[in-house]
């Protein structure tokens, strides 16, 4: 007899263009209300009870993928201001430690901050940011203690150790200083649906009661950050949607004046600007520049009118963006799927491009503070190959790699394992990627466990990159692989288009045929096929679930965006009067229909639904605790199989789960598990 728990129905009438949803778990929508922690607490309990036959495997997995990495460890250091910084980890220890050496890395170390002290005490603890005054002499910093992604910024004198008294509250974590070294720009959130709508600005000694607002974007559909240039002489007030963007600038040395608009939003226009000497440099995706190109204009006039071409938009090749050095300008860009940085002169007298061999590989700019410099820092990994900061000699074209991710394990050699990317024929006849790794004494067949991760939202691309604690499914047989499904930018910004709004239905169909491509090539099969995705990639779980509900032997979906309806029709919910560019906005009737008609939620049926694990945060901001949820309480009412359902909530965390480093690795560790059981059939 199924002992899962069985929540109580309450039905909620929802009407929307003469349509009306029944909601049956609209009452979990109150973390408050003790009858739901109740719920969530005996969904946790059913959780552990099913999952107990694999105790040992986690702990043994667990204990696994800490001993991989390396306790006491540190970033490559880099030079900024007369101090080179340095984050470290201490073995034992869950929590960085910040840094700083002056002039030589022979010098003595000050510790700036060590988070393992903050941290005590609380059962969550993240650092937002950090960021040191122009002179040397002072930090802020903002910690986060509850995981809804509000912090609270403090100030510390360096040279005497005193902590200032002033507590600024429900920030975004994210703060400027101005070259006066007193003066402080930060964000601030709305704290009903946290949208980022003000910046204020802050005089170190005073009262954030008095902090004066610089800038309130009262639009909904946009947040606002603040951040410097890199020339570190002017201040930004980025405002963006996700179509639009529009940039105000402040001279860095004068605080007190006016921010100017860079050029005024126009709807679908979207740029960012960087500075260099005498001249601001934009990417933008004006007059039709679909993948971007790169103008610049300069410092005294900023209107589109007087913006000259610097590189031209090609249609294929997706500008992502730049990094300026005096004698050099590094030009980021995605080229069938794959990134590339074409580094180039000024005059023009070279142009080349980064050496980089393989096609499944993650690439991205390091930090690159210095415009004197000729060495570009950059990061690579791929499915097989630990990640290494590298730098490159642009004048000499040489390489040192400056450090490289070690693997604490005798048994790791890259050698062992297989990478390859193979295109398969989505329902469109559209080529999708998938990026694969296996042990090389894996092999194929109808038999062989795999598991394929998704996301496809927002045109956030997930390139290749290698992880220590994914290897614990490789040695077990596992093969690895990932969709780079429409959605994301993988393929340019078509690719972004032809996967959002009343195209969104092309991600989840992306996925099935990835899936079928690889059962039809013998790489597996439905028996044991899985599929994982979080986030938005949990809303991608729940249609592929709803679509094809025993394609797969088991789903994961961590922190699903499910009840899509429902949030998406609340504006008083987090972030949704943001999405509307993403999804729709579903008080239009058209975005209404065809949301309703993938909404996971919303089109649970009678079917043989397939194991399923669905983890939230009961802090979770981004995506509220409630739909996943609903969707598992649904979901268990209309399951016509054997199969289990499960729900873990973390009543500690929110979206990004556990902040400690180790604590983090027992939620991977109950997720592999739930693989690997599904896989030796010992639930």
């Amino acid at each position: 007899m199924d002992s899962s728990p069985v929540a109580k129905k309450i039905p909620k009438l929802l009407t929307k263009h003469s349509n009306t949803r029944i909601d049956n778990y609209y009452w979990l929508n109150d973390r408050e209300n003790q009858n739901v922690i109740d719920y969530l607490n005996t969904e946790n309990t059913y959780t552990s009870q099913v999952l107990k036959p694999t105790k040992k495997l986690q702990k043994e997995l667990f204990n696994e993928m800490k001993s991989r990495i390396k306790e006491d460890d540190s970033s490559v250091p880099y030079f900024y201001n007369e101090y080179w910084y340095i984050k470290k980890f201490e073995k034992g220890k869950d929590y960085p430690i910040y840094t700083r050496k002056y002039k030589s890395l022979k010098n003595s170390e000050e510790i700036l901050l060590d988070v393992n002290k903050l941290a005590k005490g609380h059962s969550f603890y993240n650092i937002g940011g950090i960021s040191i005054s122009p002179d040397n002499k002072k930090l802020a910093y903002s910690a986060d203690t509850i995981s809804r992604r509000l912090y609270t910024i403090y100030f510390i004198d360096l040279d005497s150790g005193k902590i200032y008294d002033e507590m600024i509250d429900n920030t975004t974590g994210s703060l400027t200083w101005a070259n006066d070294n007193k003066t402080v720009f930060y964000s601030k959130k709305d704290l009903t649906t946290l949208r980022v709508n003000k910046i204020f600005k802050h005089y170190l000694g005073s009262q954030p009661a008095d902090d004066e607002i610089v800038y309130e974007e009262k639009d909904e559909s946009f947040s606002v950050g603040i951040s410097k240039s890199k020339s570190e002489e002017f201040l930004f007030i980025n405002s963006r949607s996700t179509l639009t963007s529009e940039v105000r600038f402040l001279n860095a040395n004068i605080p007190d004046d006016e921010f100017k608009v860079f050029e005024n939003r126009t709807k679908g226009h979207e740029y960012s600007v960087s500075h260099f000497k005498d001249n601001f440099y934009i990417i933008t995706n004006n007059d039709n520049a679909k993948n971007f190109k790169l103008m610049k204009s300069s410092i005294n006039k900023t209107k589109k009118e007087n913006w000259k071409n610097v590189l031209e938009q090609r249609k294929n090749i997706l500008l992502e963006g730049i990094e300026i050095f005096n004698d050099y300008l590094v030009v980021i860009e995605r080229d069938s799927g794959l990134v590339k940085m074409n580094i180039k002169t000024w005059d023009n007298k070279e142009n080349y491009y980064l050496p980089i061999d393989g096609e499944t590989y993650s690439l991205s700019i390091g930090t690159n503070i210095d415009f004197k410099s000729k060495k570009l820092r950059y990061n690579f990994s791929s499915l097989n190959t630990p990640t290494s900061v590298i730098d490159f000699d642009m004048s000499t074209k040489s390489f040192e790699i400056k450090k490289k991710q070690e693997v604490i394990d005798d048994k790791f050699d890259e050698s062992n394992y297989i990478t390859e990317r193979l295109w398969a024929k989505s329902h469109d006849n559209t080529r999708v990627a998938i990026s694969i790794i296996r042990h090389k004494n894996t092999e194929l067949s109808q038999s062989t466990p795999l598991l394929l991760y998704g996301y496809g939202s927002y045109g956030i691309t997930l390139d290749p990159y290698f992880s220590s604690v994914r290897l614990s499914l490789l040695d077990r047989g596992f093969v690895y692989a990932i969709a780079h499904i429409r959605g994301s930018e993988y393929m340019g910004r078509d690719w972004y288009e032809d996967g959002k709004l009343l195209n969104k239905k092309n991600t989840f169909l992306d996925f099935i045929f990835a899936a079928k491509h690889l059962i039809k090539n013998n790489y597996t099969s439905s028996e044991h096929i899985y599929a994982m995705g979080g986030s938005a990639g949990g809303l991608l779980m729940g249609a592929v679930l709803n679509l094809e509900p025993e394609l797969f032997n088991g789903i994961i979906a961590a922190v699903p965006f499910v009840d899509v309806m429902t949030t998406m029709l609340d504006e008083s919910i987090p972030l949704t009067t943001l999405e509307y560019d993403e999804w729709g906005n579903p008080n239009n009737k058209e975005y209404y229909d065809y949301m309703l008609s993938y909404s996971p939620y919303d089109n649970i049926q009678n079917k043989n639904y397939t194991n399923l694990l669905v983890t939230t945060g009961l802090h979770d901001s981004q995506v509220q605790y409630w739909e996943p949820a609903k969707w598992v309480a649904k979901l268990r009412d209309y399951n016509e199989s054997d199969n289990i359902i499960l729900l873990h909530t973390n009543m500690e965390t929110g979206h990004s789960g556990a902040s400690g480093r180790f604590e983090a690795l027992k939620e991977v560790a109950m997720e592999y598990a739930f693989l690997i059981g599904l896989e030796k059939n010992i639930f």
